[in-house]
């Protein structure tokens, strides 16, 4: 029982899809209703005798239409074939087909099978009174002008819903993408500006830090010069730790990887403080460190070649935390920087042979190294991203080498973060475009237009038309022959004799349609006993406008006995 419930109830929910608010409950109630009326009146005019039976039909058939369109249609081609009380249905069927069957193959097929239905529920219903022609003619034309035509339109207008919908569903992605690709975009800026502020104002404070212990422990100093060279030194260290903390922030709040500027390769506050970037930027940070006093030897070794923007600025860069960091943790130790041009990449070597004791002890006031955990880090991305690599590790002489390996051609132009413009832009490669970072995207060229779906339609709607016009004038060409054919001219039937051999007579006669003259052997005078008769229409006007002018001739024993010409009131 309960496999037999489930079976009902998705049969019922098949059949009629909800959820049946009370605006559609009104509408297809009154729908069935006018419909079911209209089916009855049509077969009481008619006199068909099916008008009990056909009104329900009709009105369940418009209820089911939603769920089972192509069945609905099938069967009410069917039903219109036998009477024509479903016909205003076949309208709401092929409305309903064309608009709710997806599948082309389903939906050309329910219009196929109910063209066949009709066609031969018309011809068994009609045989012995029309010609099959007409009928096949008849049956064609109704229904492509009652279920195609509203099939096309129903289609047409699906098809633009669905394209409406899928077009504003597309124009929602795109706008939410186009906020993602902002803020990430925004992201990788604050990205870099923290790389910058790491590698470039970190740098400077490490030299400040070094320059304040060279001067704490000179003896030409004061005590009191000495002790404002420390709060010196202090604010240093201070101002380097409050410079990790931001850098640390900047790098929580950031997911995306950072994109080298390679605009910003030649950009700079001047030498010496860190922002002249590429490789000739690199003379002046050992200059800046020898300064301090530190001991930096540097060697350009090979044929000097022509580097990527991005690939200088990350030469710049590494040599600059190299130093950096041999300032925090071996300060006074002599430093060697090398730059070999290989045949294929850049090599940029900086080695710290060893550390001695730090100026912080000598001077008896021991300060933490500040360090933020991200320099390292960054340097192999950005070597990375310029498709070259980092290595850095200890000494055997227990010191610390640092080297990277950056190609000619690096990896600039390969996408928004590897170097190209993010989200589209069209400045240097990695530089972040300006609306990216206003959160306002530019206005974008018009994609290609779309053929619409309203010209498939109306071609389509042509054809029909079309079809159906040359329907209409090959039925009215067949009802002119098949009236032809029932009727019999004056000349003829003065010409034909009482006594001629009914073999010559049905020579001469026209074929005959009963189609039009099924209703004639009823009225008129009795015909000869034991006679068989042949009826037809005459060519010459009767008496008065109504009723038609009847020829009969009536054969017995295979003679013509009779010839008649009269008139049958209706």
């Amino acid at each position: 029982m309960d496999v037999i419930a489930r079976a009902w109830s998705k049969a019922v929910r098949t059949a009629l899809p909800g959820p049946w608010r009370l605006g559609l409950v009104l509408r297809e109630g009154i729908g069935a209703i006018l419909l079911g009326g209209l089916a009855l009146m049509i077969e009481v005019l008619s006199r068909s005798g099916l008008a009990v039976p056909v009104a329900p039909l009709v009105a369940v058939l418009f209820l089911l239409r939603r769920g089972l369109p192509a069945t609905v249609l099938v069967a009410t081609a069917v039903a219109s074939g036998w009477c024509g009380g479903p016909l205003p249905l076949l309208v709401c069927a092929g409305w309903s087909a064309g608009a709710r069957v997806t599948r082309v193959g389903v939906l050309a097929g329910s219009f196929t099978v109910g063209f066949v239905l009709i066609t031969a529920s018309s011809v068994v219903k009609d045989m012995d009174q029309a010609p099959v022609k007409l009928v096949v003619g008849l049956s064609l034309g109704g229904f492509l002008l009652l279920a195609v035509l509203p099939a096309l339109w129903g289609r047409y207008r699906a098809q633009r819903r669905a394209l409406m919908d899928a077009l504003s569903e597309r124009n929602e992605q795109l706008l939410r993408e186009r906020a993602m690709v902002a803020h990430q975009a925004r992201l990788r800026e604050r990205h870099r500006i923290a790389q910058d502020m790491h590698d470039s104002l970190g740098h400077q404070l490490a030299l400040i830090s070094v320059h304040s212990g060279a001067l704490e422990v000179d003896r030409t100093l004061s005590d009191r010069q000495r002790e404002a060279v420390g709060v010196l030194r202090l604010a240093a260290v201070a101002a380097m730790r409050e410079l990790r903390e931001v850098v640390g922030v900047l790098h929580d709040e950031s997911t995306a990887a950072p994109a080298v500027a390679g605009a910003a390769a030649g950009a700079g506050a001047g030498p010496g403080v860190g922002g002249a970037g590429g490789v000739d930027g690199i003379e002046q940070l050992v200059e800046s460190s020898r300064a301090a006093g530190t001991v930096v030897a540097f060697v350009r070794d090979g044929e000097r070649r022509p580097l990527a923007a991005s690939a200088g600025h990350a030469a710049y860069r590494i040599v600059q935390e190299a130093l950096t960091n041999a300032h925090k943790h071996a300060p006074g130790a002599p430093i060697n920087i090398a730059l070999r041009y290989e045949p294929d990449a850049l090599v940029v070597e900086v080695v710290n042979p060893g550390a001695p004791e730090p100026v912080g002890v000598r001077a008896g006031r021991a300060t933490a190294v500040v360090s933020g955990g991200q320099g390292l880090t960054g340097l192999r991305e950005r070597a990375r991203l310029v498709g070259g690599m980092v290595h850095a590790g200890p000494t055997p002489e227990a010191g610390f080498r640092l080297a990277a390996v950056l190609p000619y051609e690096g990896a600039e132009g390969a996408g928004g973060v590897a170097g190209g413009p993010v989200g589209g832009g069209t400045g240097a490669p990695g530089e972040v475009p300006d609306w990216a970072l206003d959160g306002v995207p530019p206005v974008e060229a018009a994609p290609p237009r779309r053929r619409s779906p309203a010209i498939g339609c109306a071609i389509g709607g042509a054809v029909v038309l079309l079809a159906v016009l040359g329907l209409v004038v090959w039925g009215v060409v067949a009802f002119i022959r098949a009236t032809d054919d029932s009727t019999v001219r004056r000349p003829l039937y003065d010409s034909v004799e009482v006594g001629t051999a009914e073999a010559d007579v049905r020579r001469m006669l026209p074929p005959g349609n009963s189609f039009f003259t099924k209703d004639l052997e009823r009225g008129g005078p009795t015909p000869p006993a034991d006679s068989s008769c042949r009826y037809f229409l005459s060519d010459t006007d009767g008496e008065g406008w109504e009723g038609d002018n009847v020829v009969r001739f009536c054969f017995k024993d295979g003679v013509l006995v009779e010839k008649k010409h009269y008139n049958v009131s209706p």
